[in-house]
């Protein structure tokens, strides 16, 4: 899966989640710190990211409706310290079939997961992309 973390998640979880074979950059990696959330949003899609934040901006499921985007998680943690966070994110990433996430607006807790799938036909053309995107890869 392609991430990108929010500057609101530690550096650190970047490194943790590439030996786990994912292509994940932060946002302080491609210079966006402090910039506004719509060219952060912008970012992560023009390069096909799945985006990992606890932004509450980014909170709004009609704005970030499932099947539009490449996917978000929005991490909601009681008490997000920076180590509360790593260890959170990275449980999700090596207990959940995150593959399966592609398009999905994602919320989690310290004991919940709430996944919002894309209608169906949203689904099977995003999983259509991916595949001819693949290809090309292999060719």
């Amino acid at each position: 899966m392609n991430i990108k973390l929010d500057e609101n998640l530690p550096g650190s979880l970047a490194d943790a989640l590439t030996l786990l074979g994912h292509d994940t950059d932060t946002v302080p990696q491609e210079q966006l710190t402090g910039r506004d959330d719509s060219t952060v949003w912008q970012a992560a899609q023009k390069h096909g990211r799945f985006l990992i934040t606890q932004d509450l901006d980014f909170s709004d499921v009609r704005r970030f409706r499932p099947g539009t985007h490449c996917g978000l998680l929005l991490v909601r943690l009681r008490e997000p310290g920076r180590k509360a966070l790593y260890r959170r994110v990275l449980a999700l990433f090596q207990t959940e079939d995150v593959n399966e996430w592609a398009g999905c607006f994602i919320v989690a807790t310290e004991h919940k997961i709430r996944v919002r799938r894309p209608p169906e036909t949203h689904l099977r053309e995003r999983a259509s992309a991916y595949r001819a995107k693949k290809k090309m890869h292999m060719a």
